[in-house]
């Protein structure tokens, strides 16, 4: 490999390194692969410029159209001309997707979902940072300040993660750059030639000038300072004050908002980690309550209300907070005529349960909470103010079980036009089969009551969907379309697509994130757990208020007033029974109908019933996954001994004597026994020097080795035959060779010491002639290359040149 290749590699991987301090950032951290791919084709395209050699402004050139080129093809591909090919639509589309980036850096809690905008943004970013590092060391060979863009990634990486980029990534960032100055120093001293060492400094007695080294002067030098300056940068961080804050203004858990002084509140989308907690192998515990409700089936623990839609995602509207009244507002649009009762729930949250948001019945009218906590009026939500959550918390909420009849509801007037105009907003971006479908799905229907109820049963019945948690989560408008287009997700894409439909046809909507009731206890307490985690649609009704509907098919309870079979003016229980519908914990259905996943949790099934549920609710491990997991550890075990197998493959092969026939095949057995006496001894710290006779290289490896008996004598026998093979007219064939290779190699390890005979197997010296087979390698097969290259231009050039005839 070239002094520049070499350099080239060791710039694209300065960048990955450094750039892994932004992996604890954004979860899947999938995003690495795409800018390692294109950064690689970057690279690529600068190796092939610079071997051409073209100007360093045209190399930086071609290396800014390829990056166009790749990131068109990857975040614009639609968009794009030839899939490609970049146009204006291309950069319309990019500046969308930067400024849903920066929103959604604004809004979300480490770790942050991996949206197209945040990935574009790192990708983008990434590969921004690897040029500059690539022009920087290759193409102008200044290695050393490379390290200021490197510097730069990872300091915002360090500065967004608030402590989640530590001393790991900084070690892996630092080593990076190590490793890129010492792959430029290694590259100005091959431009001076070969260089030779010093005297030897060895323990061994009798060790002479010039008889090898561990390492050159400059090799030891620039180890020594390396060595330090990563000792002192990992040092001097420590006495410096550290960053303080979530990625996105000053969470602290998977719930955190930035909540100023000033009594205004940026809420975090909880919908982050949804999806996760929805695939949890084990549900955990997160709540526990107890209510004087009658029936618990529609008792839904709101967490907050996502009432924007712009097009990219769902999220909460920036809205001044205020102190928590002894007595919440009466409940906006909610009628004396409709029938409610004051239900109240005394709750105790888990100690491993980290939330901003307060879980809380809809609508809530008064909560008894110690802490820090603000109350947002609009979306009646609690949020903890200055690191407050729910860790531990125990609460007292007295809430109203509103039960409005489908009479009342079918009769709701219209609005408040302020309320209607900001809670109908879609973006222009809304791709119109989704008000056609939602055209098509309430036709018929004689008010807006009656389309709410047609679009909850298209969802959770008629239309054929299907439930199911690991599809791909989005909360953009291609994502509903591609949702409505498959028909299968989870609450995620029930509720935001039954939403945006709703608001298409004139309907105020917005989103509730939150939890499903709970499975009811032995005790009578309700638990609720990870898993119970869910998303649901509320419409706005006039004289009901804000009214859930539930379209996820075999998640939560329908509610009463949205199933023609309810008598009218009473409040029934669920559609499906409470224990198995209301709160059950996972996407697939429960293979016992007598014992729910929690029961199992808390240890309330018999032994048999808990084997039987354990293997057959489809939670454990996937077999692919596992075969993958075990061959990967494997693959990763069997590294280190990678030097022993290639060892012991080369002595087999070289003391072999299967095949040997005639005169040639015998010289060339005696030459390989030869080597692997030498290899030996270089396994053993006698370094090889192909410059002296067989007979003199006998005589250092025995002096140097202190080698005896039987041992020494081999080697001096082995070392004749060898110059009978190379020199005699008529060589003759000798016998026992192997025997004299095994003979030599116990004796090293009789000579040697413990720790010389570990190094020796275990990390053999001579394993270096891999490293030199393989540059050898490519260095013919680019000679190879460059001649037919050269051959192929001889040929092709004449025809396109004019001859002065031609020119005159």
């Amino acid at each position: 490999m070239s002094g520049r290749a070499r350099l080239t590699l060791a710039a694209w991987g300065a960048t990955l390194m450094a750039a892994g301090a932004m992996l604890p950032l954004v979860k899947p951290a999938t995003w690495i692969f795409t800018a390692a791919f294109v950064l690689a084709l970057v690279s690529g395209v600068g190796t092939l410029t610079r071997r051409a050699p073209l100007a360093r402004p045209l190399t930086l050139l071609a290396q800014l159209v390829v990056a166009l080129l790749a990131l068109t093809a990857i975040f614009a591909r639609e968009q794009a001309i030839v899939w490609f090919l970049p146009g204006p639509q291309v950069f319309t589309h990019a500046a969308e997707l930067f400024a849903a980036g920066a929103e959604d850096v604004g809004r979300y809690a480490i770790p942050a979902p991996d949206t197209e905008g945040i990935r574009l943004m790192l990708v983008g970013g990434v590969v921004a940072i690897g040029l500059l590092v690539d022009t920087l060391a290759v193409t102008f060979r200044k290695a050393a300040p490379a390290g200021l863009p490197l510097l730069a990634l990872y300091s915002v990486a360090a500065g967004l993660s608030g402590g989640g980029a530590g001393w790991l990534w900084f070690l892996l960032a630092a080593s990076g750059y190590l490793l890129l100055l010492l792959a430029e120093s290694r590259d100005r001293l091959s431009a001076w030639g070969r260089v030779f060492g010093g005297a030897q400094r060895s323990g061994r007695p009798g060790t002479t000038v010039g008889s090898g080294g561990t390492a050159f002067a400059p090799a030891r030098t620039g180890r020594r300072i390396g060595a330090v300056a990563m000792g002192v940068a990992m040092v001097v961080p420590l006495a410096l004050p550290g960053f303080t804050g979530g990625l996105f203004g000053g969470g602290d858990g998977e719930g955190a908002g930035g909540i100023g002084k000033g009594g205004t509140i940026s809420a975090v989308n909880p919908l982050v980690s949804l999806q996760d907690n929805l695939r949890q192998p084990e549900d955990r515990e997160v709540l526990r309550y107890r209510t004087n409700a009658r029936d618990t089936s529609g008792m839904y623990l709101r967490l907050v209300a996502l009432d924007q839609f712009d097009g990219t995602s769902w999220k909460s509207s920036v809205r001044p907070i205020e102190d928590v009244p002894k007595q919440l507002p009466w409940p906006d649009g909610l009628s004396q005529r409709v029938q409610s009762t004051e239900v109240t729930s005394n709750f105790v949250a888990s100690d491993g349960y980290e939330q901003k948001w307060l879980p809380m019945p809809y609508p809530a009218g008064r909560v008894e909470i110690d802490g820090r906590w603000r109350y947002e009026p609009a979306g009646r939500m609690l949020v903890g103010d200055d690191k407050q959550t729910t860790r531990g918390a125990r609460y007292t909420v007295a809430s109203l079980d509103v039960q409005p009849t489908s009479e009342q509801l079918a009769a709701a007037g219209p609005p408040p036009e302020k309320l209607r105009s900001e809670y109908t907003k879609v973006p222009n971006s809304l791709p119109a089969d989704v008000k056609a479908t939602a055209l098509r799905v309430t036709k018929g229907a004689r008010n807006d009551y009656e389309q709410a109820v047609k679009l909850q049963d298209w969802f959770a019945e008629d239309g054929g969907f299907r439930y199911d948690v690991d599809v791909e989560s989005g909360t953009g408008v291609q994502a509903i379309s591609r949702f409505l287009k498959d028909k299968e997700g989870f609450c995620v894409h029930f509720s935001f697509s039954m939403a945006a439909m709703a608001r298409s046809l004139g309907i105020p909507a917005r989103v509730a994130v939150g939890f499903m009731p709970g499975t009811t206890q032995t005790d009578g307490s309700l638990s609720v757990g990870i898993r119970d985690a869910h998303a649901w649609p509320e419409l706005y009704f006039e004289g009901a208020g804000w009214t859930r509907f539930e379209p996820t098919p075999s998640r939560g309870s329908t509610p009463a007033y949205t199933r023609a079979d309810t008598p009218s003016g009473t409040a029934t229980g669920p559609a499906q029974p409470q224990q198995s519908a209301s709160a059950q914990p996972s996407a697939a259905p429960s293979a016992s109908e007598s014992c729910t996943p929690q029961e199992r949790r808390l240890g309330d099934c018999g032994a048999e019933e808990e084997v039987g549920a354990a293997a057959s609710d489809g939670s454990g491990p996937d077999p692919l996954t596992v075969v993958l997991l075990t061959l990967g550890a494997l693959v990763l075990l069997s590294l280190p001994l990678l030097p022993l197998l290639w060892r012991t493959r080369v002595r087999a092969r070289r003391l072999g004597s299967a095949g040997v026939r005639g005169p040639e095949e015998t010289a060339a057995r005696t030459l390989a026994v030869w080597r692997e006496i030498n290899d030996t001894a270089w396994d053993h710290g006698v370094e090889p020097d192909e410059s002296r006779t067989p007979r003199n290289s006998a005589a250092r490896i025995v002096r140097l080795g202190e080698l005896g008996g039987e041992a020494a004598d081999a080697v001096h026998r082995v070392a004749r035959a060898v110059e009978e093979a190379l020199y005699a007219p008529h060589p003759r064939p000798a016998a026992g060779l192997a025997e004299e290779a095994a003979r030599v190699r116990a004796g090293f390890h009789a000579s040697a010491d413990r720790r010389t005979r570990l190094r020796a197997t275990l990390a053999p010296r001579s394993a270096a002639r891999v490293r030199w087979a393989l540059s050898a390698r490519w260095s013919e097969t680019t000679t190879s290359w460059s001649l037919k290259r050269h051959t192929l231009l001889s040929r092709v050039t004449p025809r396109f040149r004019r001859t002065p005839r031609e020119s005159a």
